[in-house]
């Protein structure tokens, strides 16, 4: 009883705890649920006419196609530029087919599953899939048989862990064309349904007709901007701002920065040519003796020793006196030497000598099964077919035929030609290009990092580097995507950076391939048009015209005459005979489309005003203008339009649909 009453006499205090208790409850559950939700809408990239873009979603498709260049190229060793090729080209894809599917959705347009199969596996698939190398044949072109055999293959059950994972591959690879095709005839179909609408008609093919049968021929003088002293007339601020507020337009622009930049280049030390040179003389002894050469070479050399066979036309030509000089033997040895230009330490072993082999090959395909028929490739050289194909083919005689394995089948060659055998070397090579050591990069990095502490601002950069007569690059117009700063290697970080920082703010150090680089942001560009005092210089100039045109016309306004105002200029009367409504030129003098207009629009035998054109003042006396009477073709001349605007009309359908969709991109975020 005596807790119950302690209770009540503290009942108003136990409330406010026990209401404390409960607020800080559901606050947690409210700021961990908000935590959640910002967590959650972090990982979208962007969104595309209101689909959103996971980060899986895109990596994945960036991984897909990183892939697919991997098996049409052959290659793997992709370089940062690739790489951001490829991500901006999936970007690109998901833009076009995110803003594509939201169009064609509304009038019910797709590309149904049969369609697609005919596309990408029918008796004429897309040219997506003709033109892919996985189905093309030694001679180059598409092979069906090829196609179908692969389709068959991405069926099969693996029965290894590399079977598994080279099935795996192929099917991505697949997807990706397969997908490809679904989106780019989605494209064309959308395409061609616009280009049915937007044609031309009768009125256009009249007017084009009239106007490039219309014809006026022309006197007329010119005085060209150049000839007047820059001195004669003044432009101010304001003359330069009127043109800007009427091109402001054109001054658009997304977020950029501008930035200065100095480099600390990393190049070898003393200390690391002398490690290289010893490290070299250490088993010059070893390659010039030892049996196992390969694994000497390739456990010491830049160039791998594959044991191929070198003529005079393909050895390096470091090389080509020593491995064909007159009496060179089996074991010749080039002693250890230095090539300044590429900071290499470079000798050499000749392993075999005096034979001759082919240079190149002819081969033909032989068919297998009963619905294939034989191939004939062509020609090749060594270096151009792979080895378990190159050695059995250069080895053979005209008309003996090989079986190799090729992935996931085996396929029959025959030898249908071999050229004339010339003289061939194995060369066994050993370079080592001489390259900066751990230590060198730390002391060249202290000596970078020293140059930020001591200078914080923009002002003290300069001034800095100008003391040690280092060069101060600049970088303008840098965007938010960009993935370098002008040549330098792997410097998506710079960029990043620079979005991050406030104007005057020197950057920390960054590596970009073989330089150190320190950055000063110069200037932020946020507004959505160019600022007019970024652009005034190069309006200058158009500015000086017109007040040199003001100038000319005020020297010329008495005249009466043509002869009168050439004689005022300077200058002497010229002549155009036939000058048509749709010309691009005016005579001799460029592209002038005022001049042009006022020659129509100007009485026949009256002396025209002056005419600001874009390399002078023009003033013409036109004569009568010829109409031709001639009865107008419209069938062809609308057939004539419509071919002149089908080149770009796709382009411009598909552009306008992704300019004007609402497009959020967030990958500077995760990149």
């Amino acid at each position: 009883m005596a807790t119950l009453q302690r209770i009540r006499n503290h009942g108003v205090f136990l409330l406010v705890i026990v209401g404390l208790a409960m607020l800080a409850f559901i606050l947690g559950d409210v700021l961990n649920s908000s935590s959640s939700y910002f967590n959650k809408s972090r990982e979208y990239i962007g969104e595309i006419e209101g689909q959103k873009i996971h980060y899986t979603e895109y990596e994945n498709a960036v991984e897909q196609l990183t892939e697919v260049y991997k098996i049409e190229s052959g290659r793997s060793d992709f370089d940062e530029d690739m790489h951001a090729q490829i991500r901006n080209q999936v970007w690109q894809m998901m833009v076009a087919k995110y803003t594509l599917k939201d169009q064609a959705d509304k009038i019910g347009m797709d590309v149904t599953p049969d369609e697609l199969y005919e596309l990408c596996a029918g008796a004429n698939p897309h040219q997506l899939i003709t033109s892919r190398r996985m189905f093309t044949g030694m001679d180059g072109k598409f092979d069906r048989n090829y196609l179908l055999n692969f389709l068959q293959t991405i069926e099969m059950e693996p029965e290894t862990a590399e079977q598994q994972a080279n099935i795996k591959q192929a099917k991505d690879y697949w997807m990706y064309w397969e997908n490809a095709v679904s989106l780019t005839s989605l494209q064309e179909k959308y395409v061609g349904l616009l280009q049915n609408l937007i044609t031309a008609n009768n009125l256009d093919a009249k007017y084009v007709a009239q106007a490039r049968q219309t014809k006026v021929s022309v006197d007329y003088a010119v005085k060209p901007y150049y000839t007047v002293a820059d001195s004669l007339v003044k432009v101010s601020t304001n003359d330069i701002r009127k043109i800007y507020d009427e091109r402001k337009p054109l001054y658009k622009q997304t977020p950029n920065r501008d930035i200065a930049y100095i480099a600390f280049p990393i190049v070898p030390s003393e200390a690391d040519y002398e490690l290289a040179e010893k490290a070299m003389q250490a088993i010059e002894d070893e390659f010039r003796t030892t049996d196992e050469v390969a694994l000497v070479v390739n456990s010491n050399s830049d160039i791998m020793y594959d044991g191929r066979n070198y003529s005079e036309n393909n050895v390096p030509e470091a090389y080509k006196e020593f491995a064909f000089a007159k009496g060179a033997k089996k074991d010749d040895f080039m002693a250890l030497n230095y090539d300044e230009a590429t900071r290499t330490f470079r000798m050499a072993r000749l392993m075999d000598c005096g034979y001759s082999t082919p240079d190149s090959v002819q081969l033909k395909g032989i068919a297998t099964k009963e619905d294939e028929q034989d191939q004939e490739y062509g020609w090749f050289t060594e270096a151009d077919l792979q080895k378990n194909i190159a050695e059995p083919a250069f080895a053979g005689k005209v008309g003996q035929r090989f079986t190799v394995s090729l992935g996931m089948e085996d396929r029959t060659f025959e030898i249908t030609g071999l050229t004339k055998p010339t003289p061939k070397v194995k060369l066994a090579i050993i370079e080592r290009e001489v390259t900066p050591s751990s230590k060198t990069y730390a002391a060249i990095y202290n000596t970078a990092n020293q140059f930020v502490v001591a200078n914080t601002d923009e002002e003290a950069f300069r001034a800095a580097a100008e003391e040690a007569q280092m060069e101060v690059l600049t970088a303008n117009g840098l965007q938010k995507m960009g993935n370098k700063v002008a040549d330098l290697k792997a410097s998506r970080a710079i960029v990043r950076w620079a979005f991050k920082a406030k104007e005057g703010q020197v950057s920390d150090v960054f590596e970009c391939g073989d330089k150190y680089i320190v950055a000063v942001l110069t200037a932020t560009h946020d507004d959505e048009y160019r600022a007019f005092e970024d652009v005034q210089n190069t309006l200058r100039y158009e500015a000086v015209n017109r007040k040199k045109a003001e100038y000319i016309s005020k020297q010329i306004a008495a005249a009466k005459t043509l002869q009168e105002a050439a004689e005022l200029m300077g200058t002497e009367v010229r002549h155009i005979d036939e000058l048509t409504e749709d010309s691009y030129r005016f005579g001799n003098e460029g592209m002038e489309p005022a001049a042009i207009g006022t020659a129509f629009a100007t009485a026949a035998g009256e002396l025209s005003k002056p005419v600001r054109g874009n390399q002078g003042v023009i003033v013409m006396v036109p004569a009568d203008v010829q109409r031709s009477e001639a009865e107008v073709n419209y069938e062809t001349e609308i057939a004539q339009l419509n071919a002149r605007t089908g080149y770009s009309l796709p382009y411009q359908l598909i552009n306008n649909l992704e300019q004007n969709a609402k497009i959020e991109d967030n990958r500077a975020s995760f990149q």
